[in-house]
């Protein structure tokens, strides 16, 4: 990767990383905050559900507006808007008022992703697209990273508070170092609209495009699912204390920080494009599912280590068919469009798991429900298969 491009990627990521510290952080502290305030769980949770829906939904309109508007500006609005949400949480004495404040959070947060998307296509050659897109994606294991490892000091110092106001200025710190140092690339509709008529149109939610959503989808159910339910699993399974929440609180990101690497040297080495890839790390993903399956209630260890490979696989995925599809589409001014629908259908994903794995483990046990893990594997190996072979060439895309 050129220098130019290891810059830009790089005040990517830690523009990401603060993104990531200022929205990870509620979740990080959010036992603290049952205890201080005195208030039951399902009252909290709903200020990270509806953070979860309003990001998913504010990338499709975010990447609609990164084509449209300067994506430069985007990024700022919604790093300054996350700042100021975060600052305004110490001061609120219910859950309710929490829950509006950190809706408008993630909405906020959905700037980031598909502006920063439209950049990179404008701004760096080709061939290091894939490697800016691992460095800017490991920013944000390193956001929660960090959260996990300074929250715990900052509570025990000057209270849960903190972490929100200390993330909100780790984050406003980056703001004018964006504003000097990022390209202030124009709309891609202009750029599209300003080239040579040659044809340049593609019609999006075609059946290659709906699969390749689909199989997003169960990525992001298999991702957040399993890590949001693998400490309940793995504590229940084995009568384990609740210790190994905060082991997988930290241990999980430093694993897709692996995970993003070794999964562009597979690309770039034995791949033609990223949906093939794709449907490789799926095929490894329900191997380890079926394994987990197999071995569950025999080994704790073998039980993390598996589902630590399965959640490391989904990462990969993720920088597959998010990360690396969208800018096939540069030549059509939809870069920023396509990131932000393909990353919405994550959070779909992550909503279905986030209740349909607590209640289908409930009715059904831990054991069917690792089989259903491995049946959504499958299920996204079949549909990145299909993606990377006959519809590719229809497509034109690939």
């Amino acid at each position: 990767m050129s220098k130019q491009s290891f810059r830009l990627a790089f005040l990517f990521a830690a523009t990401y990383f603060a993104s990531y510290l200022t929205r990870i952080n509620f979740a990080a502290v959010i036992a603290e905050m049952i205890t201080d305030m005195q208030v039951s769980k399902t009252a909290f949770s709903l200020a990270l559900t509806g953070c979860s829906v309003t990001y998913g939904a504010g990338q499709i309109i975010s990447g609609l507006c990164g084509d449209r508007i300067r994506p430069k500006r985007l990024v700022l609005f919604g790093l300054l808007l996350a700042c100021f949400m975060n600052l305004l949480i110490p001061f609120c004495t219910h859950p309710a008022q929490m829950t509006v404040i950190w809706c408008i959070n993630g909405f906020a947060q959905a700037f980031m992703w598909p502006p920063m998307t439209a950049i990179l296509a404008q701004s760096i050659p080709e061939e290091d697209y894939s490697r800016a897109t691992v460095l800017i994606s490991q920013g944000s294991s390193a956001g929660s990273i960090a959260v996990y490892l300074i929250a715990p000091l900052l509570i025990t110092l000057w209270g849960w508070k903190s972490v929100f106001i200390t993330s909100a200025l780790i984050a406003l710190a980056i703001c004018p170092i964006w504003v000097l140092r990022c390209p202030n690339v124009p709309p891609a509709r202009k750029v599209q609209d300003a080239a040579p008529a040659q044809g340049s149109s593609v019609r999006l939610f075609t059946p290659f495009f709906l699969m390749l959503m689909a199989g997003i989808v169960l990525q992001g159910m298999l991702r957040d699912g399993v890590t949001t339910w693998m400490p309940s699993f793995i504590a229940e399974t084995y009568s384990l204390s609740n210790a190994i929440s905060i082991l997988t609180g930290v241990a999980l990101p430093v694993f897709s920080m692996l995970s993003f690497s070794l999964s562009n040297t597979v690309y770039r080495k034995w791949f033609s494009n990223p949906a093939q890839c794709a449907a490789a790390i799926f095929g490894f993903g329900a191997a380890c599912a079926l394994i987990l399956y197999l071995t569950s209630g025999k080994s704790a260890i073998s039980s993390v280590v598996f589902s630590a490979l399965l959640t490391g696989a989904m990462h990969g995925i993720n920088l597959m068919l998010i990360g690396l599809i969208p800018p096939y589409f540069k030549n059509f001014g939809k870069v920023s469009t396509v990131s932000g629908i393909l990353n919405s259908c994550t959070y779909i994903g992550s909503a279905i798991s986030t209740y349909g794995v607590a209640a289908f483990s409930e009715y059904a046990g831990w054991h069917p429900t690792l089989l259903v893990w491995f049946a959504i594997a499958l299920s996204g190996t079949i549909l990145c298969y299909i993606c990377g072979y006959p519809a590719r060439k229809k497509s034109g895309i690939f």
